[in-house]
């Protein structure tokens, strides 16, 4: 089943691709980096480029998609962002798009500046799970892929 990575350009999300892209199905990516999209591109996922504030940009890109995983670290780094002021309102972008792609599961990784989902995001799609960065945690990657391979209940 189709995963996108939105923010795959940020710190994990690279990583989160690279556990993603062994598996079967296919796997997407929304970046905004244009050097990114080349590397990832590159390495088999599939790209969409675009403002990650933009809901409507988001929706396109997971269209169809069972799961995305979003990374909280590119609601909230240096990027520019046309339509949000502030990481919740990035965040409720995406919960809009995810939302209107009719995206079954999210996958939260929170990260160094947003811990917390906010409630639109919490209630985007079917179901929702959060990673943990905890010391002693698994990795993130490998984290979101067993998130990822879950049986729906």
């Amino acid at each position: 089943m189709p995963v996108i990575v939105i923010g795959a350009d940020s710190p994990n999300g690279a990583a989160v691709v690279d556990a993603l892209l062994p598996r079967q199905g296919e796997v997407r990516v929304f970046v905004t980096d244009e050097g990114a999209a080349r590397d990832l591109r590159g390495r088999g996922a599939k790209v969409a480029v675009g403002d990650v504030s933009d809901g409507s940009h988001v929706a396109g890109a997971a269209l169809n998609a069972f799961c995305a995983v979003v990374m909280a670290d590119a609601a909230a780094d240096d990027r520019i962002r046309s339509f949000a002021d502030d990481p919740a309102g990035v965040l409720d972008a995406w919960a809009e798009g995810i939302s209107d792609a009719g995206v079954r599961r999210v996958i939260f990784v929170p990260g160094s500046e947003v811990r917390d989902p906010g409630l639109s995001l919490l209630s985007a799609a079917p179901e929702f799970a959060a990673v943990a960065t905890s010391t002693g945690a698994p990795s993130v990657p490998e984290q979101v892929a067993t998130l990822d391979d879950a049986i729906c209940v």
